[in-house]
């Protein structure tokens, strides 16, 4: 018999030898692609105990905290790396020299705007339309201005596609912004740095001067750090099922544009400031608390936990000391933010948050900093999306490249009727 196998007995059938697989780190994996030529499937809803590919890019172990990218800490790269750099990684799988980072970042800045005509599609919204909803489509349709870049067989083809959803997803999100508040839109600078361009299209006006607070853009920089990547959750899974069939690039995004829209998905910092807004005022909190504690009560405290990390987020750990230097620079006056650092205050200190493991996350710490720089809750799944683009891609450029990928085709377990015959409508 052979090593490193596991043996699935099935009644009345000869034993099946399924290889296990072993990666660079994390869990063992049993290889069952041979499962289906023996007549049987796995049965697995959300793919909890699945492996749906092979990947180099990133590495998450939720019961000891930890997240790597390429192999980095998230920590070491939030604090001492730039977003343009951690891209440079994701994409390549190498940290860049100071020349490659020079060529990388001009090939960016030289591509952060769209198209013109991008200008009318937008007119086609409503001006209250949802910025996501309004994401969902104008992602989708560069593949409508930007024909030389749609084939997937073509390396340079999916090089040039990375490089533009990547420069553009923050001039399309500012856009969205500007188009809500019926403002003109601003272009995009080259003199600015990623997060700081970001900005300065979202607040600046005609009429005035805007000034970026490096506090404030060091903050976003952070943010679009640590949403950069996540393994394979579900819009990035989406990406790559959307990918496996050929579609283009621009189409694949959009499909992770409109996956990451879910409230159980990309929408966890908004539900935050939501619930915060719920609270309404410090006095209140203690209510709130008992509720939380409350097993009948089906109140839950956003922002709190996280499905992945047992223990606790490595990526709230950056992001709670980022978020107090952006509230002690900005001084602001507003009770949900003083709310907010209450409730963290309690969170680290009870005795039943601890136990339970329930540390502030990284959507807490976003939502508020967001909130405290002024980006409307309405944005904020936006800007999870923009971060996440290059980790979108960098997955979509892995599948493509390795050899014999094959289109997804899950399989399913069968519980409707059985075969039966046509009955005409007169004899119903």
């Amino acid at each position: 018999m052979a090593e490193n196998v596991a043996i699935l007995q099935i009644p009345g059938r000869a034993p099946i030898e399924l290889p296990i697989k072993s990666g660079s780190e994390g869990q063992d994996v049993i290889n069952i692609s041979s499962l289906g030529k023996h007549d049987h499937f796995t049965f697995d809803p959300g793919f909890m105990a699945t492996a749906s590919c092979e990947s180099e890019i990133t590495f998450i172990d939720g019961d000891k905290g930890i997240l790597l990218h390429r192999g980095y800490a998230i920590d070491e790269l939030a604090t001492k790396s730039s977003y343009l750099e951690v891209c440079y990684l994701l994409l390549h799988g190498e940290l860049p020299s100071t020349q490659q980072m020079k060529e990388f970042t001009n090939l960016v800045t030289n591509h952060t705007m769209v198209h013109e005509q991008l200008a009318t599609f937008f007119k086609g919204f409503r001006r209250d339309a949802h910025p996501m909803a309004i994401m969902c489509g104008v992602v989708g349709a560069l593949s409508a201005f930007y024909h030389d870049s749609l084939d997937v067989n073509d390396e340079h083809h999916r090089s040039v596609a990375a490089i533009r959803l990547i420069s553009k997803m923050p001039t399309l999100a500012a856009m969205a912004y500007k188009f809500n508040l019926g403002q003109p839109f601003v272009y995009p600078r080259n003199d600015l740095s990623f997060a700081g361009n970001f900005l300065n299209m979202m607040f600046s006006v005609p009429c005035e001067d805007y000034v970026v607070n490096p506090i404030v853009e060091r903050a976003v920089d952070r943010i679009f750090i640590l949403h950069a990547d996540h393994e394979q959750n579900a819009s990035t899974s989406t990406v790559r099922l959307a990918g496996s069939s050929g579609a283009n690039p621009f189409a694949c995004i959009s499909a992770g544009v409109a996956s990451l829209w879910g409230p159980a998905h990309g929408g966890a910092n908004e539900a935050c400031l939501e619930m915060l807004a719920e609270i309404g005022t410090v006095d209140r909190i203690p209510e709130f608390i008992e509720r939380a504690k409350d097993k009948a009560d089906p109140f839950r405290l956003m922002g709190f936990g996280h499905r992945v990390y047992k223990n606790f987020d490595p990526r709230a750990t950056v992001m709670r000391e980022t978020c107090h230097e952006v509230l002690a620079e900005l001084n602001i006056q507003d009770p949900l933010l003083d709310v907010a650092m209450e409730l963290e205050r309690i969170a680290l200190s009870d005795p039943y948050f601890i136990e339970k493991k329930l540390y502030p996350n990284v959507d807490f710490y976003s939502g508020i900093i967001m909130k405290a720089i002024g980006i409307p809750t309405s944005m904020f799944t936006v800007i999870f999306a923009l971060s996440r683009t290059v980790g979108w891609v960098s997955h979509w450029q892995e599948m493509l490249s390795q050899p014999g990928h094959k289109i997804g085709r899950p399989r399913q377990l069968y519980t409707g009727a059985k075969q039966r015959d046509y009955v005409p409508g007169d004899r119903r």
